[in-house]
């Protein structure tokens, strides 16, 4: 079967005007991100990419959310993987780096514009995925939870100093509190926010592809020679470490959550040392 003959089950991809459309489409796990989903992801993109009359690539979520994150063992998540048929080891390895470094690269250094319209949660592999975007529109109550993940663009996205400041503390940043920091472009209100996204898409699509291409290119340039793809190349082998460290215990037994992202959920009940209780990003 060919990509322009794959059947998409976790994602929608469609394209009009210019503008190819990655819907995230799995609203019962708030958009968790699965192998399967970050594979047909990768297959939107090459379609995307194929497609001359596609000038700008767009990724949003289904239901209301963009992404809660990675999927941390929902049951077709795990038969999916163990269908891939790694083996312990390098194998394993490589597939990990690819599900969660070498995809956001390419996706980061795509030929086309990307834009990433963000509502609802934003977290962890959520930001990854929207931080490896060109440009992040969001809703006014979107919520990000950013830390040392996999793909540690953090201290790119917001600074050193705001970097360390969110991955010691573990707290949820709203919509505002991003732009501010530097990782969303605009915030809008929700009911503006499709409309002015896509209109802003279409503007972009108007441009010549060569400008759109060359801009593009010139500008991850300036970022790399500041180091950012090593430095991210290098940061997944502390992450890694992290990972398989003797007797870390990353994860909320029984649940399937990150111990730092529970505390940020614990922070937005009010349940940390001198929080208050906040109340949760709309969803739908």
């Amino acid at each position: 079967m060919t990509r322009a003959q794959m059947i998409f089950h976790d994602i929608v991809y469609a394209a009009a005007d210019g503008v190819g459309v990655i819907t995230l489409n799995r609203p019962a796990y708030r958009n968790a991100q699965s192998y399967r989903m970050l594979d047909e992801i990768d297959a939107a993109f090459d379609l995307a990419q194929a497609d001359e009359a596609v000038r700008v690539l767009l990724v949003r979520g289904a239901g209301g959310v963009f992404s809660s994150g990675h999927d941390l063992g929902t049951p077709e998540a795990i038969a999916y993987r163990e269908a891939l048929g790694a083996r312990p080891g390098i194998q394993t390895y490589d597939q990990f780096k690819r599900y969660n470094l070498d995809l956001l690269l390419k996706w980061r250094n795509f030929p086309k514009p990307t834009i990433a319209m963000v509502e609802g949660y934003c977290i962890y592999a959520g930001w990854m995925l929207a931080a490896c975007l060109d440009v992040v529109f969001a809703a006014e109550d979107a919520e990000f939870l950013g830390g040392f993940v996999e793909y540690n663009c953090l201290p790119w996205d917001v600074g050193v100093r705001r970097a360390k400041e969110l991955c010691f503390e573990s707290r949820f940043i709203t919509a505002a509190q991003a732009a501010d920091f530097g990782l969303v472009n605009r915030v809008l209100a929700g009911t503006d926010l499709e409309r002015e996204t896509f209109a802003w898409a279409r503007r972009v699509a108007e441009n010549s592809p060569e400008a759109l291409r060359m801009a593009k290119i010139q500008m991850n340039k300036a970022q790399d020679a500041q180091g950012f793809t090593q430095a991210l190349e290098d940061s997944l082998g502390d992450y890694v470490a992290m990972m398989w460290m003797p007797g870390g215990d990353m994860r909320v037994e029984g649940v399937r959550r990150l111990v730092t992202v529970d505390l940020a959920v614990k922070g937005r009940r009010g349940e940390r040392f001198g929080l208050t209780a906040q109340q949760p990003p709309k969803v739908g």
